[in-house]
């Protein structure tokens, strides 16, 4: 049974705009799941639809299989959701934020002042548990979310952009905590703009394009689609004014020490390092470049509309 199904959704404004246009998705349970797409492309529309917020206008969704439509409360107990912008009361202290929330939907307060502390540690911010909210930093603000939605033990958790703004040195450290709550088996749904956290995190992913999804299926399968592979070459010494030509690959200096390489998936890598080594170029240490997800976004959102619908269906 999947966490989240999706039918054939669509979603036509008042306006008339058609923000959907017959998406259909699964979303396996204890999943990391991403979900991508340029601005106005329909995520906020999918997501609104899936957490209630907004009316679908045809189309079915269903989690861990109650349908949404006809059993509406059963299946928002079954869905924590943290939105883009923060929506808590900058006046209220962290632990009260997530007491006074679990109390919404009846866990009882002995049980919630013990969710709120294993959530608040959990988050890095049990010992800021009672101070004013307005006085945590962005990060925190953004980590305090994520322990709000956890209070009532979501079987799937949608995140809408939870990095958004923060440094990397924070973003890495959520990473983390989204990592020990999936592993712990809630199911999670992703959109975001960083696509490098997206590979890092997400096992499979969907990319919506003008109301269609364009393409879904597992990161890594998805990734092997892109024929070219690049790495950056980390170079001993000060690089040569003329770089060698290497047949099939594109060779780029990012600075006096540093080789940008494209090269066909199916190149034998050995050809590279004997050329650098003709040219008297010694590669100290190499690394994949953390680009892949977003050159495979581009292809796919850049195809015509005509090849979209076919690759959906």
């Amino acid at each position: 049974m999947p966490a989240l199904c999706v039918r054939a959704l669509r979603k036509t404004y008042d306006n008339r705009v058609q923000a959907l246009k017959g998406v259909s998705l699964n979303v396996a349970p204890g999943d990391f799941f991403a979900l991508l797409g340029p601005n106005g492309a329909g995520k906020s529309t999918l997501i609104g639809i899936v957490s209630s917020l907004v009316n679908l206008s045809e189309g079915s969704v269903s989690i861990f299989g109650t349908d949404l439509a006809t059993q509406r409360e059963a299946a928002m107990r079954l869905i924590g959701l943290v939105p883009q912008e923060l929506n808590f009361n900058m006046f209220e202290k962290p632990i009260d934020i997530l007491v006074n929330y679990a109390g919404f939907y009846g866990v009882p307060r002995a049980v919630a002042l013990q969710r709120a502390e294993e959530e608040l540690k959990r988050a890095q911010l049990w010992e800021k548990a009672n101070m004013m909210s307005r006085t945590l930093s962005g990060g925190m603000k953004r980590r305090l979310m994520i322990a709000r939605a956890m209070m009532t033990r979501p079987r799937l958790l949608i995140l809408d952009e939870p990095t958004a703004g923060v440094d990397i040195e924070i973003r890495r450290g959520m990473w983390k905590t989204l990592r020990e709550i999936n592993a712990a088996g809630t199911t999670i749904i992703l959109t975001t703009h960083y696509l490098e956290e997206a590979e890092n995190l997400c096992r499979n992913l969907a990319i919506i394009d003008q109301g269609r999804i364009v393409q879904q299926g597992p990161m890594k399968t998805l990734l092997a689609m892109l024929d070219v592979e690049g790495f950056l070459f980390d170079i001993d010494g000060v690089l040569p004014a003329a770089l060698p030509q290497i047949e099939g690959t594109t060779v780029v200096a990012t600075d006096d020490h540093t080789l940008d390489l494209e090269m066909p998936r199916a190149m034998d890598l050995n050809r590279v390092f004997a050329a650098l080594g003709e040219a008297g170029i010694r590669v100290r240490s190499m690394r994949t470049k953390s680009n892949r997800l977003e050159e495979l976004f581009v292809r796919m959102i850049n195809q015509p509309e005509a090849a979209q619908t076919e690759t959906a269906a």
